[in-house]
């Protein structure tokens, strides 16, 4: 598993988690979580499937409680 703080970053002055994926013909994506006011919000791939490893659900897993969290707050 990669560290947590390789799936940070920020856009627009907010903090986003970014977890690197496939789709379903094993070319790089990327799915991003964010929070906007009190919600998670989950932005796939446009127009295509995201394909995740178990290393990858596993980041999915810490960004979605760390937005959870954050959006909690």
């Amino acid at each position: 598993m990669e560290p947590r703080e390789d799936l940070h970053g920020s856009a627009l002055g907010r903090k986003v988690w970014r977890i690197n994926c496939g789709d379903v013909v094993n070319r790089e994506r990327c799915l991003t979580v964010l929070v906007e006011r009190n919600r998670v919000v989950l932005v796939g791939p446009p127009g295509e499937t995201a394909v995740l490893t178990a290393g990858q659900l596993n980041q999915l897993q810490i960004a979605l409680r760390e937005a959870a969290e954050q959006a909690e707050r």
